[in-house]
C-alpha cells in the first residue's frame, strides 16, 4: 500500500506567506476526508480516464489496503488492532475482494461497459494522484496529524509535515509566480502567460508528462489549457494551482498572500 507526499512547487513571498504544491498518492477511500478541507486546491487522477486494463493491473499488484487493521469496538476510532491471526485472516480476505473487483471489471469491460463504469467497481482498492497547493495548512494538520483521525490519513498527513520540513521555499518577489510543475529552464525559454498554461495543463493531468507518456511541452499544453478555460461550462480548478506573490496577506480565493490564476482569470472574463 502507497502513502506518498512530494514537494512539486514551493515559494514564499516577501510578506512570509508560504505557498506550497504536493504531488500526493495515497488510497482513495480517505480521498472523501482529504476533500473536506475547504482551503487546498486540488485535483485528482480520474477514474474514468485511466484505461481499465491498467487499474486492473494496478489493483492486482499494489491494492489500496488499510494500515491498521482494526478490532470491532463501539465509536469510530478502532485502537486496538486484531490478533495476528485474525489479521491475517483478514488481510487474505481484503486481497481476494480485491481479485474478485478486478475479475468482474474484466468481464464488464470485455462486454463493453465504459470505464466510467467499470473502473468503480475497483476503486475500494485504487490508490489516486492528487496535486495539491495551499497557504493554509492549520487546520489539516490539527485534525490530521491527531491519533483519532483514521490511520492512513494521519499517515499522508505525517508525510506532507515531513515534506514540507525537508523543503526551503524559494523567496519570491511582488509579481513573481508560483507555477507547478514548470522547470527553471522553461521559466527562462518561455513567457509568463505561456508558462502559466503550460502549468495549468499539467495540473489537470496531475503529472508533467502528457497521457501517453510523452514529455510535456508547449504546443499541447496550451491546447488544453484553452480547453480547459474556454469549455462551457469552463474547468477552472487546474488553474487554482498558478499564484502571483503580492505585497500583502490578504485573501484572493483561498491564498493568503498570493493572487491565485483563477481568481484574476474570473473576474476578467
Amino acid at each position: 500500500m502507497t502513502i506518498e507526499a512530494k514537494i512539486i512547487a514551493d515559494s514564499i513571498s516577501e510578506e512570509g506567506n508560504r505557498l506550497t504544491t504536493l504531488q500526493l498518492v495515497y488510497p482513495r477511500f480517505i480521498h472523501s476526508e482529504f476533500m473536506t478541507h475547504r482551503m487546498f486546491s486540488r485535483n485528482a487522477s480520474s477514474s474514468r480516464a485511466i484505461p481499465v486494463n491498467k487499474m486492473i493491473e494496478a489493483v492486482r499488484t499494489n491494492p489500496a489496503m488499510p494500515i491498521h487493521w482494526g478490532a470491532n469496538q463501539p465509536g469510530m476510532q478502532a485502537r486496538a488492532e486484531l490478533t495476528p491471526v485474525k489479521r491475517t485472516v483478514v488481510k487474505a480476505l481484503w486481497h481476494c475482494a480485491a481479485y474478485a473487483a478486478t475479475g468482474i471489471a474484466y468481464a464488464m469491460s470485455a462486454l463493453g461497459a465504459h470505464k466510467q463504469v467499470v473502473n468503480r467497481i475497483l476503486e475500494p482498492f485504487q490508490h489516486i494522484h492528487v496535486v495539491v497547493t495551499a497557504t493554509e495548512w492549520g487546520n489539516f494538520f490539527a485534525l490530521r496529524c491527531h491519533q483519532d483521525a483514521q490511520p492512513e490519513i494521519q499517515s499522508l498527513a505525517a508525510s506532507i509535515v515531513h515534506a514540507m520540513e525537508h523543503s526551503e521555499p524559494k523567496k519570491l518577489a511582488p509579481g513573481e509566480w508560483h507555477l507547478p510543475y514548470v522547470t527553471d529552464s522553461e521559466r527562462l525559454n518561455h513567457t509568463t502567460v505561456d508558462c502559466i498554461k503550460m502549468s495549468g495543463a499539467r495540473c489537470a493531468r496531475v503529472t508533467h508528462v502528457n497521457h501517453d507518456g510523452t514529455t510535456a511541452s508547449l504546443v499541447p499544453d496550451t491546447k488544453l489549457y484553452n480547453q480547459l478555460t474556454t469549455a462551457m461550462p469552463p474547468h477552472m480548478s487546474p488553474v487554482e494551482h498558478q499564484a502571483m506573490a503580492i505585497p500583502s496577506s490578504k485573501f484572493f480565493a483561498n491564498f493568503r498572500g498570493w493572487k491565485q490564476h483563477r481568481w484574476s482569470l474570473e473576474r476578467s472574463q
